[in-house]
């Protein structure tokens, strides 16, 4: 048992991150409690996030003269350089393939398609520049918010895996499916929701419960148009929902944190 959990954290931080780890065992045994361990990458995203901004607050405050663009880029490039771009992957192959206006079949092969199309990069683009535009507002609130909110959108990604109907036989999703201990994991993953929600809401205020609002509001978008688009979710789709609900998490909680202090409440 201590040997199957040490290798689902192993195979957690080998294919959602960049983190060093041991070799893993990659059997299917294996890999039963790696959704448990997914957020626990999240949890390095926030620590880096929070360390960030407080350097960057620090050295403002001690006089150095870095611009606040500068920092802005970093924060936005922390969760890109810890995942290795995995989920911005699966975010990009699903832009092309809702803006092919295919069949449903035809869909899932443009999710395999190794090659990136022109709705991908147009996509990925526009991610970026609102991503800069929103951290270039963070406060201390909020970032606290957004530390947090990367520990509850895998959280939700990883209860999809394990909870909802898969498009596909094959695939990395449906494979980390087959082999998950789904009752088990979805006690963890639940209380892993309740847990980074809590954290949210107690830590940010207004911010916070604006956020929690913004990831539950985008969950139930994905759960809808993965049944209804696609017939069910695959690892790529898992990607697309964790990009769009950290952005529209962040987005919540910097536009409410604006909103709050300036109607002086």
């Amino acid at each position: 048992m201590k040997s199957r959990v040490w290798n689902s954290f192993k195979i957690a931080c080998s294919m959602y991150s960049k983190i060093p780890v041991p070799p893993a065992d990659w059997t299917k045994e294996n890999k039963a409690y790696v959704m448990c361990f997914f957020p626990w990458v999240g949890a390095v995203i926030g620590a880096l996030t929070y360390a960030v901004y407080s350097l960057k607050e620090w050295m403002h405050q001690a006089g150095f003269g870095f611009p606040d663009f500068f920092f802005t880029a970093l924060l936005v490039l922390i969760p890109v350089w810890v995942t290795g771009g995995i989920h911005l992957d699966g975010y990009l192959d699903t832009q092309d393939a809702l803006h092919s206006y295919q069949s449903r079949e035809r869909k899932l092969e443009i999710l395999k398609d190794p090659h990136t199309g022109a709705f991908a990069v147009i996509a990925g683009i526009c991610y970026f520049v609102l991503d800069l535009g929103i951290y270039s507002g963070l406060t201390a609130e909020s970032v606290r918010v957004i530390a947090a909110g990367f520990v509850l959108s895998r959280a939700l990604s990883g209860l999809s895996v394990v909870c909802f109907p898969q498009a596909r036989k094959k695939g990395m999703a449906a494979d980390f499916s087959d082999g998950a201990k789904k009752k088990g994991s979805r006690l963890v993953l639940i209380l892993y929701v309740i847990l980074a929600a809590g954290v949210m809401i107690f830590a940010g205020g207004v911010p916070g419960v604006a956020a929690v609002l913004a990831a539950g509001g985008v969950f139930l978008y994905y759960a809808r148009m993965t049944r209804r688009i696609f017939g069910g979710m695959t690892g790529d789709l898992a990607g697309y929902f964790l990009q769009l609900c950290e952005i529209w998490m962040a987005a919540a909680a910097v536009t409410a944190d604006i909103l709050w202090k300036g109607a002086g409440w």
